[in-house]
């Protein structure tokens, strides 16, 4: 069994995805091919926003972003503890200062509440310039409180939906949530390629433009004009191509991810699991990235890992440690105890395999081994 099927979805795909390859080889337009304005395109309408600017990663996604608000040393970003490594390293990418804001321990998103608090509380000599919100496991956090005290404090809003694209909040979708809509195309995303990319999501032309720069070195009019400091951002042309094949069944695939999650949660409440399943505001779908279940204690989390490794199926921790305890950023002088929520879903977490191609047969099976012996 896998975690994440992606073999699964190319037996369904291969034909597509090897065409629209072999046209990319056979046009020789690797970098910027007519398949990448294309795809833009396609994005765009789909989020529902006029500019999207693809990228070569989703980190890329926003460091892009941060650069083109001019953030940087001396100023905050304020970004969950509990996620993934990215969010806060492109923050401290430009210079700036990642201010930790702990998560809601139900959703697993930032905290409204604490984020108002973490602003407040802000030490002198940093200058309050943007949040970072992430959709963690595919579900978009509360956008509706988190944009309202981002403006009332005067900070840009970024929505990190890496894991979150294709969900709902409301009749919009991630990536159309904030100021500024990022995402990753990482292959084990809900909607990968077969390598690295990202895409940024605006409703203003100028901010497009100003992304579009900075992601071929700070171009101006021409190739061997540089009005700016910039990246190599580009989303070749290969990623683009399998991408616009994937994006034709992506509703589908959302569907059955949907499905999956039904299942999951259905049958281990049916059971009277003692797990915690995940929960979804009313109004909300989830892109469902990941299934995440939080155990009893840590205790009763490895045993249960234990108990599906022994049977052959794979799980994962997202996430064992969060950013604050990290060595990349000791130098913030955090110490346990002080994300008091993160701290405790890190101990209790664990996601089961999640793909749109998970059979009835393997969540039974699943399940079976989630009852204690």
């Amino acid at each position: 069994m896998q975690f994440v099927d992606l073999k699964a979805q190319y037996r369904v795909i291969h034909e597509e995805v090897e065409a629209a390859v072999l046209k990319v080889m056979r046009e020789g337009q690797y970098i910027m091919g007519p398949e990448v304005a294309e795809l833009e395109a396609e994005l765009a309408s789909f989020v529902g926003l006029p500019h999207c600017v693809s990228c070569a990663s989703g980190t890329d996604a926003l460091v892009m972003s941060l650069m083109a608000q001019g953030v940087g040393p001396d100023d905050a970003v304020f970004t969950p503890p509990f996620t993934f490594v990215a969010t806060a390293e492109a923050i401290a990418t430009v210079g700036a200062t990642p201010v930790f804001v702990d998560v809601e321990p139900r959703s697993f998103n930032l905290d409204p509440a604490a984020l108002d608090q973490a602003v407040s509380d802000l030490p002198d000599g940093l200058q309050p310039r943007a949040v970072i919100a992430v959709d963690l496991f595919g579900l978009p956090a509360d956008y509706a409180r988190i944009n309202a005290s981002a403006a009332a404090a005067g900070l840009t809003v970024i929505e990190d939906a890496a894991q979150s694209f294709g969900a709902r909040s409301g009749n919009a979708r991630a990536g159309a949530l904030a100021d500024v809509g990022c995402t990753s195309f990482f292959p084990a995303k809900p909607l990968g390629c077969y390598g690295d990319g990202g895409a940024i999501f605006t409703a203003h032309g100028d901010f497009a433009a100003l992304l579009r720069s900075i992601r071929v070195h700070g171009q101006g009019s021409h190739k061997y004009e540089n009005v700016r400091i910039g990246i190599t951002g580009r989303l070749d042309t290969v990623q683009a191509a399998v991408l616009l094949v994937k994006l034709k069944r992506f509703e589908r695939e959302l569907e059955d991810r949907q499905w999956v999650a039904d299942s999951y949660t259905r049958r281990i409440r049916e059971a009277g699991l003692p797990l915690e399943c995940p929960q979804i505001p009313d109004g909300t779908t989830s892109a469902w990235a990941q299934y995440s279940l939080l155990a009893s204690d840590s205790a009763e989390r490895d045993r249960i890992i234990a108990r599906l490794k022994d049977a052959g199926v794979p799980t994962m921790i997202y996430y064992p440690k969060p950013l604050h305890l990290q060595p990349a950023f000791a130098y913030l002088g955090h110490k346990p105890g002080d994300f008091p929520v993160s701290e405790d879903l890190s101990n209790r977490i664990f996601s089961l395999p999640m793909h749109p191609y998970l059979e009835g047969t393997d969540i039974q099976h699943i399940l079976a081994l989630l009852k204690p012996s």
